[in-house]
């Protein structure tokens, strides 16, 4: 099937990377989860009709790139899980354009990444690779090389996953959110920062951290909601 082929609006690769992210160890939509990508959960994470996801992933099924099983699990093929891991570090290397070279917050290399990606060839996106000095990451922390990303997720956790007294460090930053990812910048939760969880207060739905001073930005006592904790990937601090 060609790439190009649209359903509402999105792309085979759309979709492939999806489901990358949902069946990954840790990924952008259940960073903690492991569970296998069901229709309504891609439907959910790409903002488009559960019908429309059906047509789709019947088309991909056909052309060898996922299986469905009993349950209507969807599963990556060998050669749909290349495809997705193409996907997936093209744009990573798009958004370190945007930002790098066109002056774009790391927040809208984001959007912008997905609307120019299946203009540049795998060729292409290898030279811009090269010219930006091969970074490893992409502006939120995820690498670029998916065989670093599946190593480094073992060493992962959600900031949601913390107790009152745990130290981290942010390594990472979800994604399908676009509004939550610019609010992490504008509270100074980027990778890199160091954070010391205060109190934990399951019942109100938040927790709060200590930043410590990073990247220029001011360090101080944040609120943050669960949601965002679960979508904040860190590293736990050595006791």
């Amino acid at each position: 099937m060609d790439g190009v082929a649209r359903v509402q609006g999105h792309t085979v690769d759309d979709y492939l990377e999806a489901v990358y992210f949902l069946v990954s160890p840790i990924g952008e939509y259940q960073p903690d989860g492991g569970t296998t990508a069901i229709a309504s959960r891609v439907a959910e994470l790409l903002g488009v009709s559960r019908a429309a996801v059906g047509e789709m992933l019947k088309r991909m099924e056909a052309d060898g790139l996922l299986q469905r099983g009993e349950s209507r699990e969807v599963t990556l093929t060998a050669a749909g899980t290349e495809r997705a891991e193409q996907v997936v570090r093209r744009h990573r290397i798009l958004e370190r354009l945007l930002t790098d070279y066109l002056g774009y917050s790391a927040a809208e290399a984001h959007e912008h990444a997905d609307a120019l990606g299946g203009t540049f060839t795998d060729d292409m996106v290898d030279r811009i690779h090269e010219r930006l000095g091969f970074p490893e990451r992409c502006p939120h922390g995820w690498p670029v090389a998916p065989a670093l990303e599946r190593e480094e997720n073992r060493q992962l956790t959600t900031l949601a996953e913390l107790q009152a007294g745990d130290d981290c460090e942010i390594v990472r930053l979800t994604e399908h959110d676009g509004e939550l990812l610019q609010w992490f910048y504008d509270e100074g939760l980027t990778p890199g920062a160091e954070l010391e969880v205060r109190d934990v207060r399951p019942a109100a739905g938040h927790r709060k951290v200590w930043v410590a001073s990073h990247d220029g930005g001011s360090e101080g006592e944040r609120v943050i909601a669960d949601k965002a904790a679960r979508n904040l990937l860190v590293r736990r601090s050595p006791d």
